[in-house]
């Protein structure tokens, strides 16, 4: 159902507070131990309001509730980002469980069902023949009922974040993780971001359909940050009713391509893993030979759970991978796709690497880290992104908070790599 649906103005929190009030009402049973999925806080969604009003509506009706954060391969919260994503007093609510994922903790995990080879073979178009192993944490099966609380963006592994994106990856095993990632590398970014049915899409429903458990799903969509829809029901059709919205509030439309693009990054982004993001969003209003400058001052780390692999692998095109599998295959594959997203789409012939366009990082790396993982570097001291603002005139672009609003031409090209 729709419970509220206002792109032309933001949701007030106390409407948001009435709408879930009103559509909980009564929806818990006495018997029914609840687990409520959520994202962690490198998404944008009002989440102390949305607890507050699941933990009073919920708690007194149901035998337990508690709360799993959907991490995927994100680092756990730590007690001061906890108390931030769910509000101080959270520890206060008596009787509620908060637990955090771990994806490559085998006891966390079990597994549900496996999608054979054949079937991944279809499911990707070809891409892709390998057998793969649903897991997903136990908690999931342990309790009578899952809620999914998922804010819905255009997205650059599955096109549109959301749904049952929270169980896979986001709460499920390594396996799953892994292929869902290098298929959506394998496709690109540019091909599969901010498209609502894609074949990851389908492979993470595919997998969703081995999970026995009753859910419900909780789909918002986000302007920034102001809640503009919300909808509740059953999970596939309520998130896509916001992926619908989403294309409309969260895809911005541009007339022309920028020979320089300055990527500002948000604090939520604490490593450059989600700060790529500021890549991938704008990968596709980056004119052929340009340069996209992630401008994170705050980032010093590439990853605390990726970092030591992507100091080995570095960031490289697609092809690149592709044409030397044999050394790379044994690499985490979401490393390696995360590694062509940052990169973005270019070509490998006859042993050289051409990127489409040169990406450089303005963070707290150091200059060595970036130049040894095959990126740019530059002072972020000498980078101004306000005194680059109002002048698209000249080919430049600044988006000020990016990583969730997808940029695209008006024309709707993208960059493909077989027209490099």
């Amino acid at each position: 159902m729709i419970l509220s649906h206002a792109p032309e103005r933001p949701i007030p929190g106390a409407e948001l507070g009435e709408k879930l009030r009103e559509a909980l009402a009564g929806i818990g049973g006495k018997g029914e131990r609840w687990l409520v999925i959520v994202p962690d806080d490198t998404r944008t969604l009002p989440m102390p309001e949305i607890f507050a009003v699941l933990v009073e509506e919920l708690a007194p009706e149901v035998k337990e509730l508690a709360f799993l954060v959907a991490l995927g391969t994100h680092p756990p919260m730590t007690e001061a980002q906890l108390d931030a994503h769910f509000g101080p007093t959270w520890r206060e609510r008596p009787g509620v469980k908060i637990f955090q994922h771990r994806w490559d903790d085998p006891t966390a995990l079990v597994k549900v069902g496996e999608i054979a080879p054949d079937e991944m073979e279809e499911i990707s178009r070809g891409l892709l023949r390998v057998g793969v192993d649903v897991e997903i944490n136990r908690l999931v099966l342990e309790y009578d009922r899952v809620f999914i609380v998922n804010p819905v963006f255009p997205h650059e592994v599955i096109g549109f974040s959301g749904g049952h994106k929270y169980f896979f990856p986001g709460v499920s095993g390594p396996r799953m993780l892994h292929v869902s990632h290098w298929l959506g590398a394998l496709i690109t970014n540019p091909k599969i971001n901010g498209h609502k049915l894609t074949p990851v899409r389908e492979m993470v429903e595919r997998a969703a359909s081995f999970v026995p458990t009753p859910r419900l799903g909780l789909s918002l969509v986000l302007r920034g940050h102001d809640l503009v829809g919300i909808f509740l029901g059953e999970v596939v059709e309520a998130w896509e009713a916001a992926a619908d919205l989403s294309a409309q509030v969260n895809i911005v439309w541009v007339e022309r391509p920028y020979d320089l693009v300055i990527s500002v990054a948000p604090p939520m982004y604490r490593e450059l893993w989600t700060a790529g993001k500021c890549m991938y969003k704008l990968e596709p209003v980056v004119a052929d030979g340009g340069t996209l400058i992630i401008y994170a001052p705050h980032i010093r780390e590439i990853s605390p759970t990726h970092g030591r692999w992507l100091l080995e692998v570095g960031y490289h095109v697609r092809d690149y991978f592709l044409a030397q599998w044999e050394a790379f295959e044994r690499y985490p594959w979401a490393v390696l796709a995360h590694s062509t997203h940052v990169k973005g789409i270019g070509t490998f012939r006859d042993g050289v690497e051409r990127p489409r366009i040169e990406v450089v990082l303005a963070t707290g790396l150091p200059e060595g880290v970036c130049r040894k993982i095959n990126l740019g570097y530059r002072d972020p001291g000498s980078v101004d992104p306000e005194g680059y603002i109002g002048r698209e005139e000249e080919g430049i672009l600044v988006v000020p908070r990016a990583g969730e609003s997808l940029y695209r031409l008006a024309d709707g090209t993208v960059p493909d790599i077989d027209k490099l």
